[in-house]
């Protein structure tokens, strides 16, 4: 018989992350709650402190967060009852969940889904560790979400699930030839699949009937409280982005949401996660990566391709983005075994079968 605690190679689903709490090997000073789990990851929860910080920071190989944060932080906020994360600055907050992780298992991790879309930049580190969202095999230590809001101040309290980790052992990526069987059996993609170091994307501007291809964040907009969903007006903290078809010009320091030409699938067997194209696209950055789980888009579990959100910030000079250029790719991974459920299907999931959208905080109606 298999040996639980070896998966196979791929990625853990949820039936894995469960057991791997029963072990203790995702520990929590809370208990972990059936809603941070995900068919292919898990959320993670902020703690009931928040540090401001001078900067941003890794721990490195000789120290811990907690020695590295004597040298950086400025003062300490309680949670628990919610404070106001301000735009442009930096915040350490420890998380609920800790790890205790086999040897042979790693984790990444990345901001959730509407926690991108809001520009709020969240990435984890950890003690010793030289890299952002990236987790040594077996790793014993705690987790710290780095936060810094870019476009809008935020409220947050304790409790507060801002990013997710998956868990991989071995060699779980897909070649290129391995995805171009995949996406003859199983359609990855509406139309011709530019499958090279992961399946291509390109950014949609054709307009829609009202004109518009996106949205551009308001550089002076109010207070975002992330537990009210569907509670702001779209006009008091975006300007809607217009295109005669020929493209847009980005604005320098500019945050905008647009979407991608090509609607994906993910098949229950795999998962897959959202790269840049390069780290640098011209003058632009898409994406900071993202989860797409077991079931995205896919029609087992009710979706019939579903349009990845692009988060864009230009940098220095003002560019050109054209309808149909290449931006990102997507970067499939075999699970170990088929999660229980799938996203879309069983899960309450607000972005299947999406197109052009904001994060669930904003009425659209």
């Amino acid at each position: 018989m298999t040996d639980p605690a070896k998966p196979a190679m791929g990625v853990l689903p949820i039936q894995s992350l469960k057991a791997m709490v029963a072990r203790a090997e995702i520990t929590a000073e809370i208990a972990v709650t059936e809603a941070q789990y995900q068919p292919a990851s898990l959320d993670l929860r902020l703690g009931s402190v928040a540090y401001r910080v001078r900067a941003s920071f890794l721990a490195g190989r000789s120290a811990g967060v907690g020695e590295r944060l004597k040298d950086f932080a400025m003062h300490k906020m309680d949670l628990t009852d919610g404070a106001v994360l301000e735009k442009g600055c930096v915040y350490l907050v420890p998380l609920l969940e800790g790890l205790n992780l086999p040897d042979g298992v790693q984790a990444v991790a990345n901001a959730k889904s509407s926690t991108g879309r809001l520009d709020l930049l969240t990435r984890t580190i950890t003690d010793h560790g030289t890299e952002f969202d990236r987790i040594a095999p077996g790793y014993k230590g705690p987790l710290w979400a780095e936060i810094c809001p870019r476009s809008f101040s935020v409220l947050v309290r304790q409790g507060m699930r801002l990013n997710q980790i998956r868990f991989r052992t071995g060699d779980t990526t897909l070649t290129d030839a391995a995805m171009t069987a995949l996406h003859k059996a199983e359609t990855l993609v509406d139309g011709p699949a530019h499958i090279d170091g992961g399946l291509g994307f390109s950014v949609d501007l054709e307009p829609r009937k009202d004109g518009i291809v996106g949205y551009r964040a308001k550089p002076h907009a109010g207070v975002i409280d992330l537990d009210r969903i569907g509670a702001y007006r779209v006009d008091d903290f975006w300007d809607l982005v217009r295109s005669d078809g020929n493209g847009i010009i980005l604005d320098p320091g500019a945050f905008y949401i647009l979407v991608s030409r090509e609607a994906v699938h993910i098949p229950p067997d795999y998962a897959a996660e959202m790269a840049p194209y390069m780290a640098l696209v011209g003058e632009f950055r898409v994406h900071y990566a993202g989860f797409f789980d077991p079931g995205f888009g896919h029609a087992q579990a009710g979706g019939q391709g579903s349009r990845g959100v692009l988060e864009v910030r230009c940098h220095e000079a003002p560019f050109l983005l054209e309808h149909g250029q290449r931006v990102g790719r997507l970067i499939y991974e075999h699970m170990t075994e088929r999660p229980e459920l799938l996203y879309g299907k069983d899960f309450a999931s607000n972005y299947q079968g999406q197109g052009l959208k904001l994060s669930k905080h904003f009425n659209v109606d």
